[in-house]
């Protein structure tokens, strides 16, 4: 059903309007911090030229030029990231070749094959020692690598302002998943061959891009220009993950006020001023600021995938009561209702344990770091629970089929 906010819309039309009233907000929680969190990125990739230059200075920019993209028709948002994923697409691609070559020895330090697996070992000691201590440090990790990957579920967020839907969305959902398995997948297991785990660039605390594991690569490779190449399609990565940020955000509020979550003025006019959260990390403490936002946004990122998981166990539930097959839909996701089972369930644990650290280190700062974004989503929905007594709801027959012809599935008429 291509709606504007697509899954915020689908939490409150067929699971309950708090749900989708919470989950609403919390997405737009999570994506108007990640519009800071990638301001500030921007800063600190270019400070790796020259670290006398504030971040401020680019925070402000930015914050400029992307408010003004995403006044423009969509069809502009489109051209710039179609422009901003072909130089990511093929930087990759030319990063996966240079790490094979690397790995096979055409760099300084010759044949390197999986010597970085076995000394020192993909797993580093946290907090505690021994394999305890390798598993703290693997599952303290989760978070922040779930960050990568969120921004998938933006295919769902496009779709009602697509053409097309029903022909272009099931091709860019299938896109989207191979390009996430095959390109972030091969990169993170370059990484993990041309970079030990132990290597003091990583370690370093730096407050720009220096101790990224693609620069750290291509610098023990020994070629001098590659780090700065790396560094400017890292740069362009930041700024296409920025754009996106404001677009998904201001959807997700056009949505709310659709749906009576949120004033109604929101749906008519943009909410730009998100991205001053940014200006935080300009102050003593940026570097613990940049990490907050980086947590909180992650552990947002994962509430939504739970009620994203939720929205779809519902509608298969639904549409099995019904009598409606799956096959007659435009676009049937393979392995289900395993795949999401098995996602809601890791996503769950995820959010309950991400903060685990803190009970063997307590840290107040990192406890509520940890859990804010959980307490918040808890608080929006029982506080909406309360005062609009809403009641969780029931798929009738006769609106699900007229949802799904609607929007052109194949529903037979003696359904």
């Amino acid at each position: 059903m291509p709606v504007a906010g697509s899954f915020t819309a689908y939490a409150s039309r067929f699971v309950d309007p708090s749900l989708g009233f919470a989950m609403g907000w919390i997405y737009w929680f999570s994506w108007a911090t990640t519009f800071a969190l990638e301001l500030v990125g921007s800063g600190l990739v270019i400070q790796y030229w020259d670290s006398n230059l504030s971040v401020g200075i680019f925070i402000a920019v930015f914050w400029v030029v992307f408010t003004a993209c995403n006044f423009l028709p969509v069809r502009w948002f489109g051209e710039f990231e179609s422009y901003f994923v072909s130089i990511k697409v093929v930087t990759i691609v030319g990063f996966i070749i240079f790490a094979i070559c690397i790995d096979a020895g055409a760099g300084q330090h010759g044949y390197l094959g999986f010597d970085a697996w076995v000394h020192p070992g993909p797993f580093v000691e946290y907090i505690v020692p021994g394999n305890i201590g390798k598993f703290v440090g693997f599952w303290s990790v989760l978070v922040t690598a779930g960050f990568s990957y969120q921004g998938t579920e933006l295919v769902g967020v496009g779709a009602g302002e697509t053409a097309n839907p029903a022909k272009s969305v099931p091709s860019a959902i299938r896109w989207t998943f191979w390009g996430v398995f095959t390109l972030f997948v091969a990169t993170i297991f370059f990484i993990g061959i041309t970079v030990p785990s132990d290597n003091p660039n990583l370690l370093t605390g730096a407050s720009d891009a220096s101790a990224s594991p693609l620069v750290v690569a291509a610098k023990l490779a020994g070629v001098p220009v590659l780090p700065h190449i790396i560094n400017a399609v890292l740069l362009t990565a930041v700024l296409s993950a920025a754009n996106s940020n404001l677009y998904s955000s201001s959807r997700i509020l056009v949505a709310l006020a659709g749906e009576g979550h949120a004033p109604h003025f929101f749906g008519r006019t943009n909410r730009f001023a998100i991205g001053l959260l940014a200006f935080l990390n300009l102050s003593s403490g940026g570097g613990e600021v940049f990490t907050w936002l980086l947590n909180i946004t992650s552990i947002a990122g994962f509430i939504s995938w739970c009620c994203i998981s939720i929205c779809h166990l519902v509608f298969m539930r639904a549409i099995r009561a019904q009598g409606i097959s799956r096959d007659s839909l435009v676009f049937k996701a393979p392995m289900q209702p395993y795949l999401t089972v098995y996602g809601l369930f890791f996503c769950v644990l995820i959010l309950l344990t991400n903060g685990f650290t803190v009970f063997i280190r307590w840290s107040t700062s990192d406890f509520f770091t940890a859990y804010v974004s959980v307490i918040l989503f808890i608080v929006l929905y029982v506080g909406h629970k309360a005062l609009f007594r809403t009641k969780a709801l029931i798929f009738l027959v006769t609106s699900l089929l007229e949802i799904i012809r609607l929007h052109s599935f194949d529903i037979p008429e003696r359904i």
